[in-house]
């Protein structure tokens, strides 16, 4: 049997519209009509022979073959964009100043920079890691450039990188006392994974205490890997020593996004862009 070749520019349409959240917002961004977008999609669903995206009242979202296939249209888009920028584009040079939020890290991020490092060598990449409200104030301060890091419930502002699912960690065989609250290590009063675990153990009617509170994520995580306590960190970035606790309420997602003006600087972080999604991909 012969294998179908996918055609990116099919794949760019159903990234967009998975993204983008719709037919029609994907279509203003890659400046199409709404019914030469949905097109886009049909063919794609024919010629794999599954739908990837379900069609419903409130708008767009993806089929469990889609969710399979994003990750993997995202991966091809970035290495097609790399080889092109690469081949055609002029020398990408410049200074970029980037904040990243610490749930980005450590696993993704020193890969990432390595990678940018060595095939954009004239970039001189400025990171700087804490928490995402800290490094948005110092971008409004004009001390960043650009910021890698969530977007709060009800939030706009930014550009949608990706997703990550919230989830309880522990050392592995931690087990939660039975005769009082649960332990738990947090982040400070403000952060969003805790704002969202506390409320969801509140539901839950779980007892719970807050045994350790620090300032940086290792702080939290290594607290967790010592067995002193269980917290929440985003699945993509769990850093080793930790593994997923069940039986917890469930904390949600949360979207990290590009803030400030990345289409001003778009040769310095389309690339990047691309390697950070790939990181985040499934391989092979």
């Amino acid at each position: 049997m012969r294998v179908p070749d996918l055609d990116l520019d099919l794949l760019r349409g159903f990234v967009t519209v998975a993204e983008r959240g719709g037919f029609t917002a994907a279509g203003t961004a890659l400046g199409l009509t709404q019914s030469a977008i949905s097109l886009k999609v049909k063919r794609l669903e024919d010629i794999l022979g599954k739908r990837v995206l379900d069609r419903g009242g409130r708008g767009v979202a993806l089929t469990r073959e889609g969710e399979t296939l994003l990750a993997y249209a995202r991966r091809m888009l970035a290495l097609n964009d790399e080889a092109v920028r690469r081949m055609i584009a002029p020398p990408v040079e410049g200074r970029l100043r980037l904040g990243v939020a610490d749930h980005f890290i450590p696993r993704n991020l020193a890969p990432v920079l390595a990678r940018f490092a060595q095939i954009y060598p004239q970039v001189r990449l400025e990171v700087e890691v804490g928490r995402s409200h800290d490094l948005r104030a110092a971008m409004a301060d004009g001390v960043l450039d650009l910021v890698l890091g969530k977007r709060r419930d009800g939030e706009t502002e930014g550009r949608p990188i990706f997703t990550e699912t919230i989830v309880w960690v522990a050392a592995p065989d931690w087990q939660a006392p039975a005769e009082r609250p649960l332990p738990i290590a947090m982040l400070p009063q403000g952060c969003m994974f805790r704002d969202r675990a506390l409320a969801a153990l509140a539901r839950a009617g779980i007892a719970f205490e807050v045994v350790f509170t620090s300032a940086s994520l290792p702080g939290v995580a290594a607290a967790a890997q010592a067995g002193f306590a269980t917290t929440v960190l985003g699945r993509a970035g769990l850093p080793p020593g930790l593994v997923e606790l069940p039986g917890l309420p469930g904390c949600g997602t949360a979207e990290m996004c590009l803030f400030g003006d990345a289409e001003g600087r778009s040769a310095l972080v389309e690339p990047l862009i691309g390697f950070i999604r790939e990181s985040l991909a499934p391989a092979g």
